[in-house]
């Protein structure tokens, strides 16, 4: 990265923490300035990208590119979505921590387009096979089904997401995706009904009109003009010319086959069926009770939904409250139906789409081996893609709940970006500086708190007995939390601010800056009773509930800050990386950077406060290696090369710059850099270096030749020496696996599982029993056999024994055979050393060449004694012994 520095005036620097007056807010903005120009969309804050929608292809995102950044460390290259990828993806394979990924910014800054190119970069460089190929092809293929499901044309975006996706990605122990899976947040449901001008409803609808066979249109009750259904002319935007909805239609419907949707004609007549509720009509009878006009809508509505006619025509005119144990029914006025005509529309596509990405996670759920051990487990990737920071002229409920997920999101940024700064300089040993930062934990106090918060007065307003309306609902939260710096009214506004607040509006100040809400419509929004739970009985989801009174289930805004407190403990659990995506101009066209819109865009992203906390401290930071490797040529101590520790050689080097103390410190393992001008001047002083061996260009580039024929030689080397290393421990691996397999299945009779260790314990007691066999025939050791080599054993120690008997026998004379047998007969079990006498031959005589016998006499108590010439001494001692019942006692003396 550090080798763009020479080219910062014209193209920026590619780390904003490089960046000399980082506080300036107008800098930032000139260097993403300056790399737009140069269709250099891609900008660092330390670890996290910041990436400019370019509207236009850039040849950035070929197989040629994704292999340059594969395995590639994170700040060698230029920042690029591939360069987070694969930080991540690599974190995860080696540290074997679960990471995410998560991109946020306004419609139309490039996220859901960002999420694609991260799921095709793991779908190329990670291992591949059958059933991986299957899992890839899933993950890919369901982004089209959510698309045309969740998302819609807007003023700012043709394909604009219009609800929140956090994608759990699995990867086995090679690192291969194997599984996935999708939580969906705060879907809009009210572009169903309503649609600002120039808007689309979601394209599902135009798709299956402008694309679907006339025989299926002809089932569904459908014709092909859009203009003929009442929710798709609101935004008086039916046809667009840059979608193609029939072409969108043919890949929807390729991609619902790929995630094994085999019969989806149940999905479309849900689909259908809410076109079908949009022209449903009513007319007021003499009581001014709403009655249906349209029979024959209800009649392809009872058959898509599979009621019968008469209980969906009195469910959308009556209103049905279970109060006390006691259903009470009313009519409704026109209003009043077609308020329940519409929340029965959005309550119908909103569980269409949760059970469509419930049947997507099915078809991407991870089959789990049971047979696999533990360490084979998977770790798991995170994608999340979620709305950015909305301030729009009128803000409504829904970009109310918006703000608050981006209040949170950036509350975790903060911290887990204080948290990793923090945890890098104590690894490193470096002293750490409290930080100064804006911390919003009173603004999320403000809406989440417990009885206190904005949140918890809007379930209670709205379950009270009683007539709740958006008024009260204001005047409970002028009352409850009217001493918060961060809240105002017009009630508690001043004369000045008064005029910019309506008396239906209240005011918060966000992270971000100033958001004034409508009330308008939150009441009846998060608690509109729904129709009779027999209409939306079909069998694709669970019935719909009615409103039940005391217990209610909970309303909108609960369910979402339940939805994301589960969000943010899963965001916790794992490595976080980030991508901020800034739209540069509202109209879409390629190379018109607007500085207004960009100046909000970091404002909202809270940019400008991750850039003060990365720069608190160090500036720039590297390992010494690195460093030391880049820089070593403008030292003659360190160049051409450093033969002690990277960490001393660093030192040199920098004394030999003459960096000042205050300007670095060493780090165990880096040097950190606090000012970008130090490191402008050393990189300047390399360019010069450069320029200087450029003038002897046959020296150089004899130097570069040999430079480069040394590196390939090494990396040949190293290559082998790897691969060598590599395969002893995938013999080492493989073995130990069958060693403990055949342990596990050794009393098994023998089968594939059993048989190496099987072998390798007989061949171990083979190998034992040859060094330790009996010495002799008196002895008596002999090696434990295993259960399966008993028998052999003992028909071993047997032919053992034989053998031996048979060499011993071999070896003695007739003669001395014979005296053996009878020494034997006198002195087995009577001599304490006579196993050590067996093995020893008789000889003539144990008297010295200067010593003669001529006689001995034996005294045996019970003969007397007994005088033997030495020629006889034997023989008579043989026979009198014979002779004898018992020798006690033998005494024997000599004479000549």
């Amino acid at each position: 990265m550090e080798s763009a520095l020479t080219a910062r005036d014209r193209v920026g620097v590619q780390d904003f923490v490089l960046l000399e007056n980082f506080t300036s807010e107008a800098a930032f903005i000139e260097n993403l300035r300056k790399r737009f120009k140069e269709n250099l969309i891609y900008t660092y804050i330390g670890s996290v990208l910041v990436s400019v929608n370019p509207y236009k292809d850039l040849e950035i995102y070929s197989k040629q590119h994704m292999e340059r950044y594969r395995g590639v460390s994170f700040y060698e290259v230029s920042p690029h979505l591939y360069a987070i990828a694969d930080n991540s993806y690599r974190s995860l394979r080696i540290e074997r921590k679960d990471q995410c990924i998560l991109i946020s910014g306004e419609s139309g800054a490039g996220k859901t387009e960002a999420t694609k190119k991260i799921l095709q970069y793991y779908a190329v460089t990670c291992p591949a096979s059958d059933q991986v190929e299957t899992v890839k092809d899933r993950l890919l293929q369901s982004n089209p089904v959510l698309e045309a499901f969740g998302n819609a044309k807007t003023l700012r975006n043709d394909n604009s997401s219009r609800f929140g996706k956090y994608m759990d990605v699995q990867f086995d122990y090679k690192g291969a995706p194997v599984g996935g899976h999708i939580l969906n947040y705060l879907l809009e449901k009210s572009r169903v009904v309503h649609q600002n001008h120039g808007e689309r409803n979601f394209h599902i609808f135009y798709q299956l009109l402008e694309g679907g066979e006339d025989d299926l249109l002809r089932r569904l009750g459908l014709e092909k003009n859009p203009q003929q259904y009442h929710y798709l002319v609101k935004g008086q935007c039916a046809r667009v010319s840059s979608i193609s909805d029939k072409n969108d239609w043919k890949v929807v419907r390729r991609a619902l086959s790929v995630i094994n949707f085999n019969d989806n004609e149940d999905l479309l007549s849900i689909v259908a069926s809410v076109l079908h509720l949009g022209n449903v009509q009513f007319a007021a009878d003499e009581q001014g009770n709403a009655q249906v006009t349209t029979e024959n809508q209800i009649k392809y509505l009872a058959r898509l939904l599979g009621v019968e006619g008469s209980v969906l025509r009195e469910a959308l005119i009556h209103k049905t409250i279970i109060a006390k144990g006691e259903e009470l029914v009313s009519p409704l006025n026109l209003e009043q139906a077609a308020y329940a005509r519409d929340a029965l529309a959005k309550a119908v596509y909103g569980r269409t789409f949760s059970w469509l990405v419930n049947k997507i996670n099915k078809s991407l759920a991870y089959k789990v081996n049971l047979s696999l051990t533990c360490w084979r487990s998977a770790t798991v990737l995170g994608l999340l893609d979620i709305y950015g920071f909305e301030v729009f002229q009128h803000n409504s409920f829904e970009q109310f709940c918006i703000n608050y997920c981006n209040e949170k999101l950036q509350q975790l940024f903060i911290e887990l970006t204080l948290k990793s700064e923090q945890e890098e300089y104590e690894s490193e040993g470096i002293a750490w500086e409290p930080v100064q930062y804006f911390n919003n934990k009173i603004i999320c106090d403000l809406v989440e708190e417990k009885f206190k918060g904005i949140i918890s007065i809007l379930d209670e307003e709205c379950l009270r007995p009683g007539d709740a309306t958006d008024m009260t609902f204001l005047e409970k939260l002028e009352e409850t939390v009217k001493n918060h710096p961060h809240f105002l009214t017009h009630k508690l506004a001043d004369q000045k601010t008064r005029k910019s607040l309506g008396r239906e509006e209240f005011r918060l100040l966000h992270y971000a800056g100033e958001v004034t809400y409508s009330v308008t419509g939150k009441c009846y929004t998060t608690t509109t009773p729904l129709p009779d739970t027999r209409v939306t009985s079909h069998p694709h989801f669970p019935p719909l509930q009615t409103v039940t009174l005391p217990f209610s289930p909970p309303i909108s805004s609960t369910q979402f800050k339940n939805s994301l407190s589960k969000l943010m403990e899963i965001l916790m659990s794992k490595e976080p990386s980030y991508i901020r995506c800034i739209k540069p101009n509202d109209a879409k066209q390629a190379g018109r950077f607007d500085e207004v819109l960009i100046r909000h865009q970091v404002k909202y992203l809270g940019l400008m406060e991750n850039l003060r906390v990365r720069r608190a401290g160090f500036a720039y930071r590297r390992k010494y290696e690195i460093f030391l490797q880049r820089y070593k040529s403008l030292c003659s101590e360190t160049w051409p090369t450093w033969e002690g520790r990277p960490h001393d050689g660093v030192a040199v080097l920098v004394k030999h710059l003459g960096y000042k103390q205050e300007e670095y410190k060493m780090g165990r393992t880096k040097i950190f850099i606090r000012f970008p001008k130090t490191l402008f001047a050393t990189e300047d002083a390399l360019e010069i270096r450069k320029q200087s061996l450029g003038k002897s260009s046959v020296q150089c580039n004899t130097f570069l030749f040999l430079l480069s024929s040394a590196i390939t030689i090494q990396s040949w080397w190293r290559g082998t020496q790897g691969r060598r290393i590599a395969t002893k421990k995938k013999w080492a691996v493989e073995t130990i696996r069958r060693f403990i397999k055949g342990f596990i299945y050794r009393n098994y009779p023998r089968c594939s599982e059993n048989e190496y260790f099987l072998d390798y314990i007989r061949y171990s007691f083979l190998m034992n029993l040859k060094r330790n066999l009996p010495k002799n025939v008196l002895d008596k050791s002999w090696p434990t056999p295993p259960p399966s080599l008993y028998e052999v054993s003992q028909l071993l120690r047997q032919l053992c024994m034989q053998n031996m008997v048979w060499s011993y026998c071999k070896r003695i004379s007739p003669e001395w055979k014979q005296q053996k047998v009878v020494a034997s007969e006198m002195f087995k079990g009577k001599k304490d050393n006579y196993p050590q006498s067996v093995p020893r031959l008789f000889i003539n005589t144990r008297l010295g060449d200067t010593f003669s016998l001529s006689f001995l006499v034996i005294s045996v108590p019970a003969i007397g004694d007994v005088v033997l010439q030495s020629d006889h001494v034997i023989e008579t001692l043989t026979k009198t012994a014979m002779s004898a019942d018992k020798i006690n006692n033998v005494n024997i003396s000599q004479g000549r």
